[in-house]
């Protein structure tokens, strides 16, 4: 009888509301998740977002005639677009609601804040000098020239501010965010979105009866994943996980995941999962950290261990990047199959974290740029004038604009980041779907329709060839268009 009283004295109160929060925040209950979402609607209380895989693209100059496409075909896609213009209300008037807006000035520096890069994997931008009038096509193209203006009309840079000055204050910016040609960010904690901590949600050893609890502390500079681990009730567990991606986030062609963080000496567990069930396989790596040491930890996906509840499965299949529903971070006192965690012992823990990169992946584009045909030819030996496009003729006239925007295009090249650098002769108002004809050396003339540039522009993110490539581009009138990955055969 002493024995048993000693036992049930060990045991320490459970507390079922919290496994009631975990089942909730995982809609581990769809039938009761769906009546609690409906509730919300009806009494007009905001919905908690999905996960989410984080890969958002910043178009930089959304307004303009490029721009704007590029905005309208990337929500067609369903693929997170942030809009940076100079006025908001007036953006919203183009773009229409909805599209997430960031107010800045090229031209001036500090109102590029960090904030605007939240997220981002990419940028395509299509800022530039503009000319009169803005959109629509004449026999003769003079007409555009016949004066400079710019973002609003109440506002007139030099295209030294804004095709050289601008440009190097945007890379400035966006250089520190974005990844390495082969590298994806999926999280990044030294930029916090909003969103990030809604995306996250805590399973600890209360689903079996534990006692143990954590958290992901959200701080400007990093996640701190903190808490408390105990063995009582027969627990030892602690975690933080995504919600399921919708869609699933596909890395296929990378291999595997980089971890930017700073631990306290313990062994911590990164997980995966290829499926959206609540309790299915999952697929598992132990690290071990140094105390108060950042580090970079490389996980590659073919040294997974799929687990299920902390046994092996020499059966099941390997990892499939493609098919990425989660991300877990784990502190355990077991490893696998029974065996301890050695550098496991309860109490307080911490664990920060800096950020979370697919790696090894295809050498894909960061910065598509939309620069123009001619910036190479004002001043050029021999050239004909006559038989060059206006932009060419006034160079001079127009502030040396295609000199500055020449600038800015090394500016773009001296950054490191991966770019593709794309040189449109005419824009047009065209329906676009042309065959597109790429050369280079700046030699080409012809006419391309914006709706088939701003097509490419996407395009350019998704191919390995466009990275760090410069070319010039015009249609090919009464061809159609070509598979995109067979644009760039021929060009280095």
């Amino acid at each position: 009888m002493a024995s048993k009283t000693r036992v049930q004295g060990s045991r320490k109160p459970w507390d079922f509301n919290r496994l009631i929060d975990t089942l909730n925040t995982f809609e581990v209950f769809p039938i009761l998740s769906s009546l609690q979402r409906g509730l919300r609607t009806l009494t007009g209380q905001p919905q908690p977002p999905k996960g989410q895989a984080m890969g958002t693209i910043l178009v930089v100059g959304a307004t303009g005639g490029v721009g704007k496409r590029v905005i309208r075909r990337l929500v067609e896609r369903k693929i997170p677009v942030r809009a940076l213009v100079r006025d908001a209300k007036r953006a919203e008037s183009i773009l229409g609601k909805g599209i997430e807006l960031f107010e800045a000035d090229l031209t001036l520096s500090e109102t590029l804040k960090r904030e605007m890069m939240q997220d981002v994997i990419s940028v395509i931008c299509c800022s530039g000098t503009r000319v009169q009038p803005v959109e629509g096509d004449t026999p003769n193209r003079e007409k555009y020239y016949q004066g400079v203006k710019f973002y609003l009309p109440e506002v007139v840079d030099s295209p030294e501010m804004v095709e050289y000055n601008g440009m190097k204050n945007l890379i400035r910016r966006v250089a520190p965010y974005l990844s390495r040609a082969d590298e994806q960010m999926i999280f990044d904690f030294t930029n916090p979105s909003s969103s990030l901590k809604t995306t996250w949600g805590v399973i600890d050893d209360v689903v079996m009866g534990g006692i143990s609890s954590s958290e992901l502390r959200i701080t400007p500079n990093y996640g701190f994943f903190t808490g408390e681990v105990s063995t009582a009730n027969s627990g030892g567990f602690v975690s933080i996980r995504t919600k399921n991606f919708e869609p699933c986030l596909n890395l296929a062609g990378y291999e595997g995941i980089s971890l930017r963080v700073q631990g306290d000496g313990k062994r911590y567990k990164f997980i995966l999962r290829n499926e959206a069930r609540w309790d299915g396989i999952s697929y598992c790596y132990s690290f071990d950290t140094l105390n108060n040491t950042w580090m970079t930890v490389d996980i590659p996906f073919d040294r997974l261990i799929p687990i299920f509840r902390a046994k092996t499965l020499p059966s099941a299949p390997p990892f499939d990047p493609s098919q990425t529903y989660a991300i877990q971070l784990m502190l355990s006192k077991f490893e696998y199959d029974g065996g301890l965690n050695p550098q496991f012992s309860p109490g307080r823990f911490g664990l920060e974290i800096g950020s979370i990169r697919a790696y090894g992946g295809p050498k894909l584009p960061k910065f598509v740029q939309i620069s123009s045909a001619g910036v190479t030819r004002p001043g050029r030996p021999g050239l004909n004038l006559d038989e060059e496009p206006p932009a060419v003729r006034l160079n001079d006239q127009l502030g040396g604009i295609l000199t500055w925007k020449l600038r800015g295009e090394d500016a773009i090249r001296e950054s490191g980041i991966p770019y593709t650098i794309i040189r449109p002769c005419a824009l047009t108002e065209a329906p676009g779907g042309n065959r597109l004809e790429v050369a280079q050396g700046d030699n080409i003339r012809g006419q391309v329709s914006r709706e088939d540039i701003s097509e490419l522009s996407i395009q350019m993110l998704f191919q390995p060839q466009a990275c760090n490539l410069t070319f010039e581009v015009r249609a090919k009138e009464g061809e159609e268009m070509q598979d995109w990955d067979q644009v760039l055969v021929g060009l280095s």
